[in-house]
């Protein structure tokens, strides 16, 4: 292989290739130009791999592919401009999309939970079947309040944040089988149920919702919208669009899972802040009641509003160089 004549021959494309990488925005002439020459230059790469002995040239080539490959894909700037994307659109998109499902479990979650509250509080002995009477009255008595100020209000925090976000984690994980997520909102639904008719049973049913209802709203959000993004995930198996094969269609969901897990952990932070500090503060009910009710309506508030934005958005005529690639790329998909 001649080394000058093939230098030569493609030297004027590398340096139009790095030209174009060295622009901070293209039109959608020189996005093409630049797919075509970094397909070129990765093809040459690679017969220079195979018949060159000069390493310079080869590491040369290589940074220059693997910098208009970046340019292409998208780069990754861990940046305050990406974090605030996700958090005003990302996140809450993901959500939205998933409305029906989460909406779904939550309205069948709660239709259990107080069917067997209802049932418990009319059927003493079963309560104690579940957790015996000597359970149940020192439950009754100091257990279920004695809870909230066992340990200090920083070290609670953090132990909630870390067991919802693992009870979300594992309906995202698992929803793709279905049967394990239902499994764990039974068990949740169980315990709630159990314990609050047992409270209601004793006559405490005002502890029982005073200290519940606060964290409660938002806390059993997150997990609904965990398990029912889970289920989506396990329905795109089951049954996938018309135009996706059962593997596109599962890894597009479960994107969206993983979008869904990364804002949930900030969604549990705040639960396990407001369950830690507001919960067993000395005030009265209705001010912590309130306060919870106000962190789980600004969830929804900024779910609905945001995540609606972000799923229908108004055109604008700003095209970023990363929007003009994937026009481009698909383009020449379609070719």
């Amino acid at each position: 292989m001649d080394l000058d004549a093939y230098v030569a021959e493609h030297g004027g494309q590398w340096l139009r290739l790095e030209a174009l990488c060295r622009r901070s925005r293209l039109d959608a002439e020189e996005v093409d130009e630049l797919i075509a020459l970094y397909q070129r230059t990765a093809t040459q790469l690679s017969v220079l791999r195979s018949r060159s002995p000069d390493p310079a040239l080869v590491s040369q080539l290589s940074q220059l592919v693997l910098r208009a490959r970046a340019r292409i894909a998208g780069r990754s700037r861990p940046s305050l401009s990406a974090v605030t994307r996700f958090l005003l659109a990302g996140f809450p998109g993901a959500v939205y999309r998933a409305w029906p499902w989460w909406c779904a479990v939550a309205t069948a979650f709660s239709l259990l939970s107080f069917s067997l509250m209802w049932f418990v509080a009319g059927n003493p002995d079963t309560a104690a079947a579940f957790i015996g009477d000597d359970a149940a009255a020192e439950l009754v008595e100091s257990g279920f309040a004695g809870y909230y100020t066992e340990f200090s209000a920083p070290t609670f925090a953090f132990h909630l944040w870390t067991h919802n976000a693992w009870i979300a984690a594992q309906c995202l994980a698992s929803g793709v089988l279905i049967v394990p997520v239902f499994y764990l909102l039974w068990q949740n639904a169980l315990n709630i149920g159990v314990v609050g008719g047992v409270m209601i049973s004793y006559g405490r049913s005002d502890v029982f919702f005073g200290l519940i209802t606060p964290h409660g709203l938002l806390e059993l959000t997150g997990v609904f919208v965990a398990a029912g993004v889970g289920l989506r995930t396990g329905w795109a198996w089951i049954s996938p669009p018309a135009e996706l094969t059962r593997g596109q269609a599962v890894a597009r969901a479960g994107r969206s899972a993983i979008v869904v897990a990364l804002g949930l952990v900030g969604v549990f932070a705040v639960s396990a802040f407001v369950e830690a500090f507001v919960t067993p503060a000395p005030v009265p009910v209705p001010l912590r009641v309130g306060l919870g009710a106000v962190v789980w309506l600004a969830f929804l508030a900024y779910v609905l509003i945001l995540g609606r934005r972000a799923t229908h958005p108004t055109p604008h005529l700003p095209i970023s160089v990363d929007h003009e690639v994937v026009v481009a790329t698909r383009r020449g998909d379609a070719q």
